[in-house]
């Protein structure tokens, strides 16, 4: 009997490996289930394609092998040097001697199938096989005792020979199919759901897994897996320290400014200049010479890159200089699983100092009904475990009001710092006020300052003095002896 090694083996699917623990235990059967159209079969393919495809084998006892290769071709997964077993009912059309007839008698034809795999296995020694798929043995089967018999001595002989087994079975298309989780040693679960594609790991014998579900895309590719983040799993030391703005009247109200491996929550209705303030911490730490990274669900970078100049913020110079990155998100092609791999690209293999999310009501159209709170907190986690300074901008509905509300997502607990912006009628003009309500780490100004944006950037004014009501958005004079009692 050969050896068989102790080291795992590659799926040969991006991502699908690190939701294993590593990749497949070698030498034992594995079960790709699921309905039509989920990839099953591009699984076996990256899977056969992953190491020396001429000593594997693909078992088709669907699509004939032309098939098989003309579809593989068209997505980039050629099987011109995997050797294919074609066993499908079309096959015997062409004289191929693997055919079988399909007016024999079906026990016949489902024995005929297993010896003739258990022959070539023999005959070659294939070190990986995918069959694809048991449905179509299971039509070709009297009864489910003798299907279950069948599909017990095929994988047990190929295994005995060495081989590591992949079959696919559709999920939902016999009763008995339930029964086949059972006979492998893992099983990998392909679902459509509403808000896309998931794939799930719902057992591996002698090895632990990543649990739940994990997106992952179909296309161009093959298939491509984005494993669900799992923050304890990531963390890295960092320096903790001061991040300034460079805008002096918002560094004095943060003493100094926000720290490193925190998040801070700009929070305030549409307009009122939230986008800008984040981006001026980018901008300052791209100064600094520190990698930055903006994650924007709300607006393309030509209309952002047009702003920011307006207000003499060159930030697509330090794009060019690689000292920042802009990434217009859209929400709709990019599912929770997916932008979570895309910050951690950029944090692992480009360092990334300090990130900015904008906005989380942009984000949450990628969650598609899936909890909002978990996934951001997932995200935001992460980046404090890295050392990344995180930067959430909130948009309220209210613009002016009695009821002061930071966020309506529910998300406030996560925020170390939050700053607040709010509109205000002031002699007969709209302008802005900026506060900060919250500062985990240190000590922060309470008093209320006026906020503007202009063509030389951003200027925070001294303190609103003698003056209550800012935040309800109609401020009033403070009558003078009152004011004085205050001050004393």
């Amino acid at each position: 009997m050969p050896t068989i090694s102790a080291e795992r083996i590659d799926t040969g699917v991006s991502g699908l490996d690190e939701i294993l623990h590593g990749g497949l235990i070698p030498g034992r059967t594995y079960l790709a289930w699921g309905g039509p159209g989920t990839g099953k079969t591009t699984l076996g393919q990256h899977f056969l394609r992953a190491d020396a495809p001429e000593r594997n084998v693909f078992v088709s006892l669907g699509e004939t092998a032309a098939q098989l290769r003309d579809n593989a071709a068209r997505v980039g997964l050629a099987l011109d040097a995997v050797p294919v077993l074609d066993l499908s009912p079309t096959s015997q059309l062409d004289g191929s001697p693997e055919s079988y007839n399909l007016l024999e008698s079906w026990e016949v034809e489902g024995d005929a199938i297993h010896d003739r795999i258990v022959a070539y296995a023999r005959e070659h020694g294939p070190r990986r096989v995918f069959i694809d798929s048991l449905s179509q043995l299971r039509y070709l089967t009297p009864d489910t005792f003798q299907f279950r018999k069948q599909v017990l001595s095929l994988l047990g002989e190929l295994t005995a020979l060495g081989a590591t087994v992949l079959v696919t079975a559709e999920m939902g298309a016999d009763a008995t199919g339930d029964d086949l989780p059972y006979l492998g040693d893992g099983v990998i679960q392909l679902q459509r759901v509403p808000s896309g594609r998931v794939c799930s790991v719902t057992k591996m014998r002698g090895s632990g897994f990543e649990e739940g579900a994990h997106y992952y895309d179909l296309g161009d590719a093959g298939m491509v897996v984005y494993p669900r983040l799992v923050p304890a799993d990531h963390a890295q030391a960092y320096r903790q320290e001061p991040v300034e703005s460079g805008v002096e009247g918002l560094d004095t109200m943060t003493q100094g400014g926000i720290e490193r491996g925190t998040v801070t929550i700009v929070s305030g209705p549409s307009g009122a200049g939230k986008t800008t303030l984040g981006a001026q911490y980018a901008h300052q730490a791209a100064r600094r010479g520190e990698r930055s990274v903006i994650y924007s669900f709300d607006e393309s970078r030509a209309t952002f890159m047009h702003r920011c100049r307006q207000i003499g913020m060159p930030l697509d110079e330090m794009i060019e200089q690689g000292s920042l990155s802009f990434e217009a998100v859209e929400p709709l092609r990019y599912n929770p699983d997916q932008f979570a791999f895309l910050v951690r690209g950029e944090v692992e293999r480009r360092g990334v100092s300090l990130a900015m999310i904008d906005s989380i009501s942009g984000y949450r159209q990628s969650v598609r009904g899936e909890d909002l709170v978990s996934r951001v907190h997932a995200v935001c986690r992460y980046l404090v475990n890295m050392g990344v300074t995180v930067i959430l901008v909130n948009e309220i509905q209210s613009v002016t009001g009695d009821e002061l509300r930071v966020t309506e997502h529910g998300i406030s607990y996560l925020a170390d710092t939050i700053i607040m912006l709010r509109y205000l009628e002031l002699n007969g003009e709209l302008r802005k006020s900026i506060g900060v309500l919250k500062k985990r780490t240190g000590d922060f100004e309470k008093a209320l300052r006026e906020f503007d944006i202009t063509g030389a950037g951003i200027r925070v004014g001294q303190p609103l003095r003698g003056l209550r009501g800012v935040l309800r958005g109609v401020p009033e004079q403070i009558p003078f002896g009152e004011a004085a009692a205050r001050s004393d």
